[in-house]
Order: structure tokens, then C-alpha cells, then sequence
């Protein structure tokens, strides 16, 4: 399964720069555009892997940009790019579009997931179909209220990232682009468990949405239209929670922090925020959902550019367990079921 290889990478996180081995435990299968002893596309690599292997194996992606829309039902797989600014995984997709011809969203993204175990470190992912197109009128044909048309909005739904019965999902240092909404959507309410770490999201309303349990740390978001960045739906669990730690938000003039319209509970530490973002709290959006739990939207230490709003004030203390600020970290959210950084 590939050639085993000693490959060397060197990148930086945090500041700091890291050189490992990536064939050192496990089985490495390189991706390149130049050398016909590499896979030429990512699918393909993943395609090789045995349905059943229980061993960890790296996908090696050599610089490059890579026109897929990629599927990985696999688990125990990891997507490592050689530079995240340089390797590069990019498709066009609105959802809408995608909608009007297929039952489900498997393959609505760039990057989609059903298995579990998986990391995907060092890439960018994007979904450029709102950067490239306006507002359109396209036939569709699932839609029979307005005779078979569909209007197409710049700014409507377009995933980088979406997942279905995944869980123990780490993204590292990647970026994740979109115009339109729902850019990252790791989604499994009942399961989930998703570590996001020194990454860069972009998109519209919504942007980052993860269902279940969550926990980013040292990310930045940049929001480019829509009524908010975050959400979260914990709906199927009291506990399931997302936490965002020294993490930074930006946008365009008047972007919103966050919304909700089904149970959700959010925890922001040490976060960092722009001088231009709109004076309004994380809000439950008018729903016929029933909210069993109330208003659970927790900050620390959090800070704006320009002066601080009342709204974001220390309050960890009226969250179920008075947590303190310094206990709130990954094993804090996921305790014994999962320990991402030692994986």
C-alpha cells in the first residue's frame, strides 16, 4: 500500500517550527502532481486503502492545487499537506444546487466525511462557488413549489468541510474558505467530537456549526456576509457543548458573533474581537424548536478592540459546575472518551 518512504516535514504552529517523520507510524501513501510514482489525486489514495484496515494510514499531499471533491468513508486516515497555504483542495459547490438533483448532502462539500479517526493538518479546503458567482436562477428539478426553479444566492450554503456519522475529528493548522454558509460543518449531534486547533475559517452565516461536542483553540475567524459566525446545536445531549479558546474574530462591518435555534451551549475564553463587530449577544433565532435549557452562553476574559461590551462580561461562574477558566480545555469537554492531542 504506497512505498514506504522516509518523508520529513517541517511547518510551523504556534510560532514554533516542527519537523516530523510522517512515515515513522504509520503507512504513507504520497499524492503529488509532478511524479508518476505518486498518486496523482487525493481520491485516488484514499480509494487504495483497504475497507477494513484498523492501521492508522498518512495521506502525503505534495504542494499543489488539487480540483477534487473528496470523499473518505475510512477510518483511522490522516490528510497531511505539505504547506497549508500551498496545498491546496479547492471545488465550486452551492448546496442548493447540489439539492435539487441529489436526496442527501453526501458530496455537498469539498471535503466530505463519514468515517471517524480522521486529521486533516496542514491544508487548505475551500469552497469558492460565492466568491466566483452571483445571485442565479438555475431549473431544479426538486423544487415544485416554484415550478421547478430555484434562486441561487452568492452568499447561500457552500461547505469546505461537512461530516456525517464522524466523531474524534481533528483539524490542525488548515484553512477552511467559503463565501456563503456553513463553511465548516462537522455534524453529528448525538456523537460528534471535533478538535479544531490554530486554524483559519471563513465564510457567511454560520460559518462554523458544529453539532455535538466542540472545542477550538487559537483560531481565527473572518466572516464575510450573513447575521452570524458561530452556532451550535446540542440539542441531543445536556452536556455536548462548544468551546472556543483564544480565539479571534473579524469581518466586515457589523458582523455578528453568533446565533442558535436549537439547544446549545457556548463557552468562549480568551477570545479576541475587532472593533467593528455589531454590539449584539449570541442569539436564539425566532424557532418552533422547543429549548429545554435556556441561555447557556458562557465567556472569560474575553476582550474587543476599542473597548469591551457589557454582554461578553465574565459569567463562567452561573454555568452548571462553576468551571474555572483555566480547567476549560480539551479533556475538560470530552473527558475520558477522547484525548485529541495525544493521538
Amino acid at each position: 500500500m504506497g512505498k514506504h518512504l522516509s518523508i520529513f516535514i517541517c511547518f510551523v504552529i504556534s510560532s514554533l517550527a516542527t519537523c516530523i517523520d510522517v512515515t515513522a507510524q504509520a503507512d504513507t501513501l504520497i499524492v503529488c502532481q509532478n511524479n508518476p510514482a505518486c498518486f496523482q489525486h487525493i481520491q485516488d489514495a484514499v480509494n487504495s486503502i483497504p475497507e477494513q484496515t484498523s492501521k492508522k494510514v498518512v495521506i502525503f499531499i505534495r504542494n499543489g492545487t488539487y480540483n477534487e471533491k473528496i470523499f473518505i468513508q475510512h477510518n483511522w486516515i490522516e490528510l497531511l499537506g505539505e504547506d497549508k497555504n500551498k496545498t491546496i483542495i479547492t471545488q465550486s459547490i452551492a448546496r442548493d444546487i447540489w439539492r435539487c438533483n441529489h436526496a442527501d448532502d453526501w458530496g455537498v462539500a469539498t471535503l466530505n466525511i463519514s468515517g471517524s479517526d480522521i486529521i486533516i493538518k496542514n491544508l487548505t479546503i475551500q469552497n469558492t462557488y460565492g466568491f466566483e458567482n452571483n445571485t442565479s436562477v438555475v431549473r431544479c428539478a426538486s423544487d415544485t413549489v416554484d415550478n421547478y426553479v430555484k434562486k441561487i444566492r452568492k452568499d447561500g450554503h457552500q461547505m469546505a468541510l461537512r461530516t456525517f456519522a464522524t466523531t474524534r475529528l481533528q483539524i490542525i493548522n488548515c484553512n477552511l474558505k467559503a463565501f456563503g454558509g456553513d463553511t465548516v460543518s462537522p455534524w453529528n449531534v448525538t456523537e460528534g467530537m471535533f478538535y479544531f486547533k490554530d486554524c483559519t475559517m471563513m465564510g457567511g452565516v454560520d460559518f462554523y456549526c458544529p453539532r455535538g461536542w466542540a472545542y477550538a483553540e487559537n483560531c481565527t475567524f473572518i466572516a464575510t456576509t450573513g447575521p452570524a459566525c458561530i452556532w451550535h446545536d446540542g440539542s441531543a445531549n445536556e452536556d455536548a457543548k462548544t468551546v472556543l479558546k483564544n480565539c479571534r474574530f473579524k469581518g466586515y462591518d457589523g458582523f455578528i458573533l453568533g446565533r442558535f435555534h436549537r439547544d446549545a451551549q457556548f463557552y468562549l475564553i480568551d477570545c479576541h474581537f475587532a472593533a467593528n463587530m455589531a454590539n449584539k449577544p449570541i442569539y436564539l433565532v425566532p424557532t418552533n424548536n422547543i429549548i429545554q435549557w435556556g441561555y447557556w452562553v458562557y465567556y472569560n476574559n474575553c476582550h474587543k478592540a476599542g473597548g469591551d461590551y457589557a454582554w461578553f462580561k465574565n459569567n463562567l461562574q452561573t454555568a452548571k459546575g462553576a468551571p474555572l477558566a483555566k480547567n476549560i480545555n480539551a479533556h475538560w469537554i470530552f473527558g475520558d472518551k477522547w484525548n485529541p492531542i495525544l493521538n
